[in-house]
């Protein structure tokens, strides 16, 4: 379970994998909110082209589609491994399109 450590105004300054018995750290669940947030933001922080790169590679997986619906490629011309991750790819998006519209349903 990870360790972490508050700052003044109580919000995560560090996170340590390691056991930590010093005073101040506490353990918090890996999947807390908290947890999760200031690690997402300590990844951006130290990656500045990470959200281009994720931005890149829809708009990537959107032309392919789009040159594949119009018969200037086929799927088959990828190589098995390119093949295999658009598959999981564009699962993972149907997948992610249908919980938002169920979230979407459920204010009615």
């Amino acid at each position: 379970m990870p360790y972490i450590l508050r700052g003044d105004d109580q919000a995560i300054q560090a996170v340590s994998q390691a056991e930590m018995l010093s005073q101040g750290w506490e353990e918090i669940e890996a999947g807390s909110k908290e947890y999760l947030a200031y690690l997402e933001a300590a990844i951006q922080k130290e990656d500045p082209f990470r959200e281009s790169d994720i931005q890149l590679a829809r708009v990537l997986e959107d032309l392919i589609s789009l040159l594949i619906d119009r018969d200037f490629i086929r799927f088959t011309d990828f190589p098995d491994p390119a093949q295999k991750r658009l598959i999981e790819r564009q699962g993972l998006r149907s997948s992610k399109a249908e919980l938002n519209l169920l979230e979407d349903d459920s204010h009615f």
